[in-house]
């Protein structure tokens, strides 16, 4: 098949899908009823003492822990009894082999090195009719962040009405082992989900969550057991910005570092999303004790970003570079020393920066979608150089990131460049000039995670697609778009729906061989390196 007849296909198959889809918020009860309707049994819970917290265990001879607290047991158990059932189990491919024993963990966003990117080899990069093998498959609560996987478990973090909540599972089963949960009652500005945007952060023992109200939460991965909590909106003053709290925290040593963005009490009086009229109160990134929650440091009079902060090391010195709503800031993650700060914003109200900084060798990358586009710095104690910039009198720039983050491979970016649906394009451009090698039109919004020499790229209604990672050509090996296998209820004639419903913009995300993928309301695992005989 010649590569214009492959690329005609696809973007025929991608337009069908989109017509398929509407913009409708995902919903608990929208089960999966058509791929397989045998649910197994919920455990029963088991309540704390803690009004917002309880954790549901699959373990009936370990009582689930018991948190402390000073609240009423009264408002605690109208609580429990309201998020009795949480969830719904998972739908476990028949005949399983033992996928998933050989690999990595992906223990946080972004994965092992923060740059979305696998060391994992022997993936399937031609796959076959029906797509990769569904290993297990689960029902979402509202949320767009991808889960984390860590010594055999994968958690996602979900909210369903009014409760927020953790769901511990078998990473190769998908069988819950415990849920955590609290109450949340955070309302979007503009009317998206009020679910958790970040991912779960996992250190050792410990799993660390920031949900989009800016509840910052340290649990035991093994029980699910609350050590401790910071209320950072509350504590640090944080006016609401356009989407609530998205930044995952990151960990540097006995460390938990996340972008916070707070503000001083002449500021709490504004209206909520009135950024132009918030200032600093120097919270904007805080950094806490990773096992007591106490504070260590403060810095910056910046406000948060929705970009996940990079930790580095460059010249044998340990560096963080935070992407805030005003522009880069580079320190010293253990001591809370500024080095510099570089303006990066467009100048309207609404934009925003959340595409995660890059950093190879002393050089970080920063993009954005709303105005100034790319920028690529070389940094030093002290201060950073510019090395290239998008230049803000051209419409045309090398990279415009939205929320995907490209990737780095061998002298080059790939990624996703534009701000809406009709204009975003796939691309490659060179690291050390910005050069745009090859450009893919009108793909939609899309992220990327790289494995093998080959990205795989999922598309935000749901198409799934492999390519060569070659600066010289788009060059496709294979793509899916995965429906629903049951035909019961759906008339004959008409396409079964799919399983990755619109928006699909969490990166996927791969695991001893398991690639992690979700949509609005599903999360799909499938098996994309196969256990060797």
């Amino acid at each position: 098949m010649s590569m214009r007849v492959f690329l005609l296909l696809f973007f025929l198959t991608l337009t069908g899908c989109q017509s398929d889809q509407t913009q409708e918020k995902p919903s608990q009860s929208q089960t999966a009823s058509t791929e397989q309707t045998d649910q197994q049994p919920q455990p029963p819970v088991s309540e704390t003492s803690e009004r917002d917290e309880s954790v549901e265990s699959n373990n009936q001879d370990d009582p689930a822990p018991q948190a402390a607290s000073e609240e009423p047991a009264v408002e605690e158990a109208a609580v429990a009894s309201e998020t009795q059932n949480v969830g719904e189990e998972p739908i476990t491919a028949e005949g399983n082999s033992p996928a998933g024993t050989t690999g990595s963990d992906w223990a946080t966003f972004l994965g092992p090195g923060g740059n979305s990117k696998s060391a994992e080899k022997g993936a399937l990069t031609k796959w076959p009719e029906g797509g990769l093998r569904i290993v297990w498959q689960k029902p979402l609560g509202t949320s767009y962040g991808i889960g984390s996987v860590s010594k055999g478990r994968y958690y996602q973090f979900d909210r369903t009405k009014e409760t927020v909540h953790l769901d511990c599972l078998d990473a190769k089963t998908g069988n819950r082992i415990w849920q955590f949960r609290y109450h949340s009652d955070y309302e979007d500005i503009f009317g998206y989900d009020g679910g958790p945007r970040s991912s779960p952060l996992v250190d050792e023992n410990r799993i660390y969550l920031l949900g989009v109200e800016g509840l910052l939460q340290c649990l035991e991965t093994e029980t699910g057991k609350l050590i401790w909590k910071v209320d950072t909106a509350k504590e640090f003053g944080v006016v609401q910005n356009f989407f609530g709290a998205g930044s995952t925290p990151v960990i540097e040593g006995d460390l938990v570092i996340a972008m916070v963005g707070g503000s001083p009490e002449e500021s709490q009086t504004l209206a909520p999303g009135d950024l132009e009229q918030v200032t600093g109160n120097g919270t904007g990134v805080v950094a806490f004790d990773k096992r007591t929650g106490k504070v260590r440091y403060r810095i910056s009079d910046e406000l948060a970003s929705y970009a996940t902060p990079v930790l580095a090391t460059i010249d044998k010195r340990r560096w963080c570079f935070a992407f805030a709503r005003g522009g880069l800031i580079g320190f010293d993650p253990v001591l809370g020393k500024i080095d510099f700060h570089y303006p990066w914003r467009a100048r309207s109200l609404e934009s925003v920066n959340a595409s995660t900084p890059i950093v190879i060798g002393n050089e970080v990358f920063i993009s954005e979608t709303y105005g100034p586009g790319s920028s690529l710095l070389k940094v030093q104690p002290g201060k950073a150089e510019v090395v290239w910039s998008d230049d803000p009198r051209k419409r045309e720039k090398a990279m415009l990131a939205h929320w995907n983050t490209p990737i780095y491979h061998d002298g080059y970016l790939y990624g996703c460049s534009g701000r809406h649906t009709e204009n975003a394009d796939l691309r490659c451009i060179e690291w050390k000039t910005g050069k745009v090698m090859w450009s893919v039109p009108r793909t939609t919004r899309l992220s990327l995670m790289y494995v093998d020499q080959h990205f795989i790229s999922l598309g935000e209604f749901g198409d799934l697609l492999m390519f060569k990672a070659n600066p010289e050509k788009f060059e496709p090996t294979t793509h899916h778009i995965y429906r629903a296998t049951a035909t019961k209820g759906i008339p004959a004639g008409v396409t079964p729906p799919q399983l990755l419903k619109y928006p699909c913009w969490a990166a996927p995300i791969l695991s001893h061989g398991l690639l992690y993928v979700r949509g609005s309301d599903r999360l799909l695992c499938l098996e994309l390196v196969p256990p060797k005989s």
